[in-house]
């Protein structure tokens, strides 16, 4: 059995009851961009 991994850029997936304050999406949006820096640095060093 194949296993496919796509990676997905989105701040959440699914409903919210309310919307994200801006500051709740930039913190979201920072805490992607970092965990992308820190995978591509993680895939260099192999």
């Amino acid at each position: 059995m194949k296993t496919k991994t796509k990676e997905l850029d989105v701040d959440f997936i699914g409903t919210q009851e309310s919307a994200l304050t801006k500051e709740e999406e930039k913190a979201i949006s920072e805490f992607i961009r970092t965990n992308k820096s820190r995978l591509k640095l993680k895939s260099l060093k192999k």
